[in-house]
């Protein structure tokens, strides 16, 4: 049987798409200079300079959450796009950061593939934390499950089967998608079936402690030290970002009416 669009499977709730429209554009050269939770509050796409493509592909990445498209449905859409703009094979570019110029990876069937994932499973993310702590009274559990891949990194093979309180510290750099292509996923518990499963003996009721590596930003400079098992730029929770963006808003608007 082939595989529903998720609009289909009732799967795209209003919380996924108002995260993903929240976003404002922002164009940047490399992957790294929009970095991390700064992701959950801006839309790029790698040396997309142009703000108004930008604007188009952000558009068309808003129907495609909305609709439920499949990527070949969102391939079809983006690419003629891109191809008409100019956007597309591999260009001389100035990197403004070093004034380099350089051949570069514009548009490009792999390339579309990494747009769709990342936004599709980002937006994802974000809308089920929202619902999980709207819900987290009757379900205050998140148990972390592989997804389809047919291969797993290995720390992430280690983590399926954890079950913690949803408000756990892990949650703010483990819950899912923790890296490029990881198609893991978490799923909310009650009480009683946390107690079912722990009897049984089939989940891990601690948090993994597999260490951290220290990773450097060669566009910043900056070194960041980042759990075991996560790539670098996935270790933030998409939904507690954006939660914490609203709060700092709300708070300065308050601060400016006193």
């Amino acid at each position: 049987m082939p595989k529903l669009p998720d609009a289909v499977l009732g799967l795209i709730p209003k919380e996924i798409l108002a995260w993903f429209d929240l976003k404002k554009l922002t164009p940047g050269f490399d992957y790294r200079d929009v970095w991390k939770a700064e992701h959950s509050n801006a839309f790029t796409v790698a040396k997309m300079l142009n703000a108004d493509l930008l604007t188009d592909v952000q558009s068309l990445v808003h129907d495609a959450i909305e609709q439920g498209q499949t990527f070949k449905q969102f391939r079809d859409a983006l690419e003629p796009l891109l191809v008409k703009s100019g956007w597309w094979g591999i260009q001389e570019m100035v990197d403004p950061l070093t004034d380099e110029t350089k051949p570069v990876q514009l548009g490009s069937t792999r390339r579309i593939k990494t747009i769709y994932k990342t936004n599709m499973r980002a937006a994802r993310a974000a809308g089920q934390w929202e619902r999980a702590q709207r819900s987290k009274r009757a379900l205050p559990y998140l148990l972390y499950e592989l997804g389809p891949s047919e291969h797993h990194r290995h720390e992430h093979q280690s983590w399926a089967g954890t079950c913690l309180p949803i408000d756990d510290p892990f949650w703010k750099t483990h819950f899912v998608p923790n890296g490029w292509g990881c198609k893991c996923t978490v799923r909310q518990v009650s009480q009683r079936e946390y107690e079912q499963l722990q009897s049984s003996g089939k989940i891990k009721t601690t948090a993994p402690d597999d260490g951290t590596k220290e990773w450097r930003n060669k566009r910043t400079g900056e070194v960041e030290v980042i759990p075991k098992g996560i790539d670098p730029g996935w270790n933030y929770n998409p939904g507690i970002s954006r939660e914490q963006e609203l709060k700092a808003a709300l708070a300065a608007k308050e601060k400016t009416l006193l």
